[in-house]
């Protein structure tokens, strides 16, 4: 009988390795970014088509490689980061497995073009599916200039997955603010099909945020800034004011690398308790110095998960100093006496849970039961005087001829009495009294109703707005002075998908490029108090239909 283990091949080998690391465009953008970023360059330039599913390009001006190294950094476990296991422990590189470039190779066309200071000429390799196509002498910049395209080619099953252009340069742009956040000291350019999204030249850790993330942020980032024997921690987090429904602005870097924790990210929620909206979300780039030996990154291959010594200690000192930076700055919920208190019913996403009530109920209670059961003289009865029932009747006859009647019942019974409620509504005798210009009051079979005028008014425009959009595009009405808002780069490049869809409901942009839109007309028929906020609701609403 035969033997049937046998060793796979390269090329299918490095297939096998690549569905590990290579898993969209962003995972190609965020190993090349951190090749160019250990190649000690001082400018990195990204360029991206069709999210990268068409072409990824990143070119540095680093060190660059001799021909002999160009060649091998293509060998699956070939790095220079790394000599023996113990430098495991002592990583202060960005990479160190050895696998990108050979991963990247085996399921794209790539093409390597690099060139050291003291060469006076530069190696262009070109590598199709691990294949080498072409190894030869060229004229280049000091540095090294990577492009990678056709991602996928020659696993179809791999690139039917990938998602919208769109969609996948939100990744793109996720992956690139993560190696730019926390490398501030190198100027960093990213552009899609050949217009620029990010230019951000090298400057303080405040100012790369506000460039990466909107001048929004500005005025809502709080200093962190805590010095222990086990860990340093710097950095910024938002006031409460800054928190979103939707997560996106929310960075932990460990030794200047990027990880998903969600322990500490529970430590910081705690710090803010009290202070946030429910399901609210503040925005926080947090920079942990820890000793190398007390951490093992290499847990996956992606190396976004971090295993510490002592998690616990790390959790509490992070807790405190976030809680310590907030007292600073007194971020406290305040009160104002002054003004009328107004009672809002929130907005639930389709996502949030809902769960009844509960009410413990004491079958056995009886108020005549107990301590005050003996105050009451035993036979004791009351009955009504003559003048008291009087006057009650006439303080009804009053409250009655006080109440104002709805002009048209007939069309406010419709309104409310969907025919599954099971509650029927008087015609003739219908009452209706309104309290504080806000609240509409009136009795209905089961007991008393109260409407919110504001609301119910809403609900009526919002069934004549569908009406209007099932019979075609919604009229528009032009803004007097458009509003200009601003937004991250990946919000805008969401932005962008949704163009026709807005113009469909009555909502026009136009893009005014440093990563800012202009509304400039709304639906004729909506009063819209804030267009920005419409508009933050239209993608937060897309973010949780893609995630769902």
């Amino acid at each position: 009988m035969p033997d049937i283990i046998q060793l796979l091949p390269d090329s299918v080998a490095n297939q096998i390795a690549a569905g590990e690391v290579v898993q969209r465009p962003a995972s190609v953008v965020k190993e090349l970014l951190e090749n160019a970023v250990d190649a000690q360059s001082r400018s990195i330039e990204v360029n991206v088509r069709d999210g990268g599913k068409a072409l990824i390009q990143v070119v540095d001006d680093g060190i660059g490689m001799s021909e002999t190294d160009s060649r091998l950094c293509f060998e699956r476990h070939a790095t220079s980061k790394i000599r023996e296991a113990n430098d495991l422990f002592a990583i202060k590189t960005m990479g160190f497995r050895g696998e990108a470039l050979a991963s990247i190779a085996a399921v794209a066309e790539v093409e390597l073009r690099t060139r050291r200071s003291v060469d006076e000429v530069g190696t262009l390799i070109r590598i199709s599916g691990s294949e080498v196509v072409d190894h030869e002498p060229v004229g280049c910049s000091v540095g090294s200039s990577v492009t990678v395209k056709n991602l996928f080619f020659n696993v179809p099953a791999r690139r039917k997955f990938l998602k919208s252009s769109s969609l996948e340069l939100k990744h793109v742009i996720g992956e690139f603010q993560r190696v730019a956040l926390s490398k501030n000291h190198i100027g960093f350019i990213l552009n899609h099909n050949g217009a620029g999204i990010y230019n951000v030249p090298a400057a303080p850790l405040k100012q790369r945020i506000i460039s990466l993330m909107g001048r929004s942020l500005n005025q809502h980032l709080l200093d962190l800034n805590t010095n222990t024997s086990v860990v340093k921690i710097t950095g910024y987090i938002g006031d409460p004011q800054s928190a979103k429904k939707t997560p996106g602005e929310q960075f932990f870097f460990v030794n200047g690398r990027f990880m998903k924790n969600p322990y500490l990210h529970k430590a910081l929620m705690m710090a803010y308790e009290k202070l946030l909206p429910q399901d609210a979300i503040p925005p926080y780039f947090i920079f942990l110095e820890v000793d190398p030996q007390n951490i093992d990154v290499n847990i996956h291959p992606t190396k976004t998960e971090i295993k510490f010594e002592d998690e616990r200690v790390l959790w509490q000192i992070l807790h405190a100093s976030v809680k310590e930076a907030l007292g600073k700055f007194a971020v406290v919920p305040s009160i104002d006496f002054e003004s009328e208190m107004v009672i809002d019913i929130p907005f639930f996403p389709k996502s949030a849970p809902v769960s009844p009530p509960e009410v413990e109920i004491n079958p056995n209670y009886n108020p005549f039961n107990g301590e005050h059961a003996g105050r009451i003289p035993k036979g004791y009865s009351h009955k009504p005087s003559e003048t008291s029932v009087k006057g009650w009747q006439n303080l009804f006859h009053q409250e009655r001829g006080s109440g104002f009647e709805d002009a048209d019942t007939k069309k406010s019974t419709d309104l409310f009495d969907d025919g599954s409620s099971g509650v029927v509504f008087p015609n003739a005798a219908q009452r209706f009294f309104q309290l504080k210009n806000r609240y509409i009051l009136t009795s209905v079979k089961s007991g008393l109703m109260i409407i919110d005028q504001k609301r119910a008014h809403e609900r009526i425009l919002y069934e004549s707005y569908l009406l209007n959009l099932s019979m075609g595009p919604v009229s528009t009405q032009q803004e007097l002075f458009p509003q200009s808002i601003d937004l991250s780069a990946g919000d805008l490049a969401l932005l962008s998908s949704l163009v026709d869809d807005l113009a469909t409901l009555g909502v026009s942009i136009s893009f005014l490029g440093q990563n800012t839109i202009s509304v400039n007309a709304l639906p004729a028929n909506l009063k819209i108090s804030s267009p920005e906020q419409l508009i933050h609701d239209f993608i937060n609403s897309f973010k949780e239909d893609v995630g769902n």
